[in-house]
């Protein structure tokens, strides 16, 4: 089985609540190993026997079906989840700055904020893997950063999600654990 963590888009936010006691109850019903949620805000670690894009289309047409929203989910293993959070330039504890990395299953996606990000002056962004992106954000201004304006347009809705990287950090101890 290989170790997986899947971030949900757009939960507990924008009007979609979900417990996460229900959500695990949720995937209970599919054939994962070792399922545990992390925070409030989607993020789950599991071991599956299959790819990213299976557990993918599984885990989004659960949702759909148990929870009836539009539900879109990003798939990272592991090993691509631990090359994300090395390669991110900046630091997850800063008190100033707040570090996020947005995720996309689809690469050409990010492809195109890159290129839309550079257009934007004094806009900071990193690519750090054909999934992510990492941009920092002055706390208390995550969402009047230019990066996370640009990340929030509806076309990005359904291929990507951010998080803060101490989430990520979250993740990969919960997956750590595992072994």
């Amino acid at each position: 089985m290989t170790n997986y963590a899947v971030f949900l888009r757009g939960i507990n936010v924008g009007g979609i609540n979900l417990k996460m006691a229900d959500l695990r109850a949720a995937l209970a019903t599919l054939p994962l190993g070792r399922t545990k949620t992390l925070l409030a805000s989607g993020n789950v670690v599991c071991a599956f026997d299959g790819t990213a894009a299976k557990l993918k289309v599984m885990v989004e047409t659960l949702l759909r079906e148990r929870f009836g929203y539009d539900a879109w989910v990003v798939v990272t293993t592991a090993a691509q989840l631990d090359a994300i959070i090395a390669a991110c330039p900046w630091p997850a504890d800063d008190a100033s700055t707040h570090s996020y990395v947005t995720l996309s299953s689809v690469p050409a996606v990010l492809d195109e904020l890159a290129r839309h990000g550079g257009e934007i002056a004094g806009v900071e962004f990193a690519r750090l893997s054909p999934e992510a992106i990492a941009w920092p954000a002055k706390a208390g201004g995550t969402l009047d950063s230019p990066f996370s304006k640009l990340t929030a347009r509806p076309r990005y809705k359904s291929t990507t999600t951010t998080r803060n990287l101490r989430t990520l950090l979250k993740c990969q101890e919960a997956m750590a654990a595992f072994a």
